[in-house]
């Protein structure tokens, strides 16, 4: 487990989060509960959830995320059973690689539910309670990729760019009960999924030489960037994008 910094704001932090059953949103799953946070997540995969669940404590809730009816009972479930959230991750997303020439109006209508339109119903469901408690930070994930003009995946990229507006007005709207919004925005973070799918020699050399700093991305640097925003650390930061690419250009 890396070392990261203690938050003494997040010991005993209730914290939802989307997508912890692999990938970066494991690392904060396991990154949150080593902090002495509550943590309840919100995935499909039931085998990797049972499996994270077990290994950290967490809560795990088996939901299709694109299903909103289910996912807002899980999140309704969620208050009931482990209470208001302090923080919410809104991470769960999909990077399938696509042309444009192929996106049908069915697909495209799925990967903005995969990658978006959760994130803006795991909001809904769970700001009323915030607002209550006066206070919350939410941290919607969002992707260098549209940053650099990324191609090979545009639905993808136009979902990734979305989130930055909405996190944007829900920290207008949200700001007055001091729930703070923010994006994080990873650049190419090197899971066992990128590994296994489309990181070789020559496209890593390729992607690092775009960054200014020239090492591979870990997961945890992301779920470091993460941490702080969680915790009352950010407390005067909102509506921001917070990168962690590497200088990518």
């Amino acid at each position: 487990m890396p070392q990261f910094a203690r938050y003494p704001s997040l010991e005993g932090a209730v914290v939802y989060l989307t997508g912890g059953a692999g990938g970066i949103g494991a690392d904060m799953v396991r990154a949150f509960c080593d902090q002495g946070a509550q943590v309840a997540f919100f995935d499909f995969d039931a085998a990797g959830g049972a499996a994270m669940a077990a290994e950290t404590g967490a809560i795990f809730k088996e939901v299709d995320l694109r299903d909103i009816p289910a996912l807002q009972e899980a999140m309704a479930e969620a208050l009931r059973e482990v209470g208001t959230p302090d923080v919410l991750v809104n991470n769960a997303a999909r990077d399938d690689r696509h042309g444009w020439e192929t996106v049908t109006p069915e697909y495209y209508d799925e990967r903005i539910a995969t990658n978006l339109k959760h994130m803006f119903f795991a909001t809904q469901a769970v700001a009323p309670a915030m607002q209550a408690a006066g206070k919350g930070s939410i941290i919607n994930m969002g992707s260098n990729s549209w940053w650099e003009a990324g191609g090979g995946m545009p639905v993808y990229t136009t979902s990734k760019a979305a989130v930055h507006g909405m996190t944007r007005s829900f920290a207008r709207d949200l700001g007055p009960d001091r729930i703070r919004v923010n994006t994080v925005v990873p650049g190419w973070i090197m899971t066992d999924r990128q590994k296994e799918l489309w990181v070789t020699e020559e496209s890593l050399a390729n992607h690092l030489n775009n960054q200014c700093l020239k090492d591979p991305i870990a997961p945890e640097y992301v779920t470091r960037m993460v941490l702080f925003l969680a915790s009352d650390d950010a407390a005067m930061c909102t509506a921001n994008n917070y990168m962690v690419e590497g200088g990518s250009i």
